[in-house]
């Protein structure tokens, strides 16, 4: 799934076939990929999504990563954004699950029948309709894990923390490791090898948790 006027509202940096691309790569590795554009503000975008994924086969689990992220601050969010922010980012995961919630079986006591992980962050402070809406994308993914859990649903959450892709300053780069014990920034491949865990058979006693994945930099909060 992608939604091109996003990248376009928000000035991402993109090449004009970045997903067909992207989608190749994922053929030559031998992998079946249908791409399905839709904005999921939208309140049928999750169903149709979802149905796309159906027509695949019986869906395995579900990785959302979507995201609405446009910074403001509490004196000057407005009602459109923050509307937007909970719209993308916690109304359409909800319905996500709801819907995928309809190819589970009636009831698999034990056994893991589907798999959801949500990807979420802690930040907050001049991002506020951003990290509103992911505390509240947490809990939904919390109440699937023990509401689908007797029909065999295995719902996370994984928090990356500042992931280094090529957007961050220096100065920015420089103080993200400052502040992890790790001593390094993320990498996308730390993040998608918790996520192929959790969606493993490995991963399968694993379920309503939120689990940072930050090289450590959760730990500085609980320091006096």
């Amino acid at each position: 799934n992608h939604w091109a006027p996003y990248d376009d509202r928000i000035a991402y940096e993109r090449g004009p076939r970045d997903i067909e691309e992207v989608a190749q790569e994922c053929r030559d590795l031998g992998r079946r990929v249908e791409v399905v554009a839709a904005d999921l503000a939208g309140v049928e975008a999750p169903a149709r999504l979802v149905a796309a994924l159906a027509d695949l086969g019986t869906p395995a689990g579900m990785v959302l990563s979507h995201a609405e992220s446009v910074d403001s601050s509490i004196e000057d969010t407005t009602l459109e954004s923050w509307d937007r922010h909970f719209a993308v980012n916690a109304r359409a995961s909800w319905l996500l699950i709801q819907a995928y919630a309809t190819h589970l079986p009636a009831a698999s006591p034990g056994v893991a029948a589907g798999r959801v992980v949500a990807l979420t962050s802690d930040h907050t402070t001049h991002n506020l309709p951003y990290g509103a809406s992911k505390g509240a994308l947490d809990r939904l993914v919390i109440a699937a894990a023990e509401e689908l859990g007797p029909r065999g649903l295995r719902a996370n959450v994984v928090n990356p923390g500042p992931i280094d892709t090529g957007w961050m300053t220096e100065d920015l780069r420089s103080w993200c490791v400052d502040r992890t014990p790790a001593g390094r920034l993320g990498t996308p491949q730390d993040t998608t090898d918790l996520v192929r865990f959790l969606m493993s058979d490995a991963g399968a006693w694993i379920t309503g948790q939120v689990m940072g994945v930050d090289g450590g930099r959760s730990t500085l909060r609980s320091r006096g």
